[in-house]
């Protein structure tokens, strides 16, 4: 029976990953992953403060579409997939800079990446927060974290087609609690993806058209919430004990 389900567990997992694969090599997914590639970028761009230029660059989940952002600038750029499956569908010429890692156990040294991209990820854990805490230990002390999460409240989290509608959508401050339970502080926010989630080519065309208007009347409304975090190294310090005064009690006359 255990074999069983670890094959059925594989196949769902294979499914998923090839399905991400998939939809990202459609018009809709282009469109949709240079929406949000875009507001990545203006969090993090290639060079320059802030930036990935000559950092080592993590890319978790499925985010294989958003690192050729950073991956001619950062001096080391990996690829890891939660998980037992997906990397047939990776690109050919990213040989060495691939994996697949188990969630709870990632495979890289405390402290060795400066830049962490979690997308298609939080939502399809198994357990989030231990994710997440792996995230926090191969993290250095002063790198960053974007996660990349399907929002609650948007169309997208509806419509099981894309890898946006898998999982468990969160909203915003649902993200900032779960990254606070795992010893992150959010630092910056940002939102994407207002546009429908249709093939019809006249409403692709005008994605960015949407994009603006969508920002500018229905903020809450996103398909995906970007959340930047820090590791909360205070929150990390265990607490002294406080020493015990002791009370000079008075005789009773």
């Amino acid at each position: 029976m255990r074999e069983r389900a670890s094959v059925l567990q594989f196949s769902a997992m294979a499914t998923d990953i090839y399905a991400a694969a998939d939809f990202y090599a459609t018009a809709r997914g282009m469109v949709a992953g240079r929406l949000v590639g875009e507001r990545l970028e203006r969090l993090w761009p290639a060079l320059g403060a802030g930036g990935c230029g000559n950092l080592a660059v993590l890319g978790l989940g499925y985010a294989a579409p958003y690192l050729d952002l950073w991956r001619e600038a950062a001096a080391r750029c990996v690829a890891a997939i939660p998980g037992a499956a997906g990397a047939a569908r990776w690109p050919a010429d990213a040989a060495n800079r691939c994996c697949t890692v188990p969630e709870d156990a990632l495979p890289f040294p405390d402290l060795c990446f400066d830049r962490v991209l979690l997308v298609h990820g939080v939502e399809a854990a198994e357990n989030a927060r231990r994710l997440l805490r792996e995230v926090w230990r191969v993290l250095r002390d002063d790198g960053r974290l974007l996660v990349v999460a399907p929002n609650r409240a948007g169309v997208w989290a509806l419509v099981e087609s894309t890898p946006f509608g898998q999982g468990q959508p969160y909203s915003p401050g649902q993200i900032g609690r779960l990254l606070a339970a795992s010893l992150f502080r959010v630092e910056r926010r940002d939102t994407a993806l207002y546009l429908p989630p249709v093939n019809m080519r006249l409403l692709l065309r005008g994605a960015r058209f949407w994009e603006s208007c969508g920002r500018a009347l229905v903020p809450r409304l996103a398909g995906v919430t970007i959340t930047e975090a820090v590791k909360d190294l205070y929150a990390a310090v265990p607490v002294r004990a406080v020493p015990r005064r002791k009370l000079a009690l008075a005789e009773a006359a």
